[in-house]
């Protein structure tokens, strides 16, 4: 996404998480994000936009253990998680009026909407 970022014009983009707001620099520094970057301790945005929780086999699932296992195998280890692995996440666009035009909650850790979908998104609510 962030390779399109100048295809969404004035579009302010967000990142929220629901990391305590003393992590929040080095997220954005860990991960060269450019763009805002807020959090929801209490996830008061994340029930707000209707996010639930994942199940465990969903977000632990087959495709989950594979990348783990590939991680071991190229002498990698990983990290033990330091938040809530099944808070699912979403993309949403809301437009200069302050409406939701575009919505989507994800049903999994790897969920994710394609890119012309919010970018075409962004366009139309300009």
């Amino acid at each position: 996404m962030s390779a399109r970022l100048e295809e969404l014009g004035d579009a302010e983009v967000v990142l929220v998480l629901f990391t305590a707001a003393r992590n929040l620099r080095g997220y954005r520094s860990r991960n060269g994000i450019g763009y805002t970057v807020a959090t929801s301790e209490d996830r008061a945005a994340y029930r707000a936009y209707g996010l639930g929780r994942g199940s465990v086999w969903r977000v632990w699932g087959p495709s989950v253990l594979r990348s783990y296992a590939r991680l071991i195998r190229r002498g990698g280890r990983p990290e033990r998680p330091t938040e809530d692995t099944l808070q699912l996440g979403g993309d949403f666009v809301v437009g200069r009026d302050g409406r939701l035009v575009y919505a989507f909650r994800s049903e999994g850790p790897d969920d994710r909407p394609p890119v012309d979908d919010l970018v075409a998104a962004v366009a139309a609510s300009q």
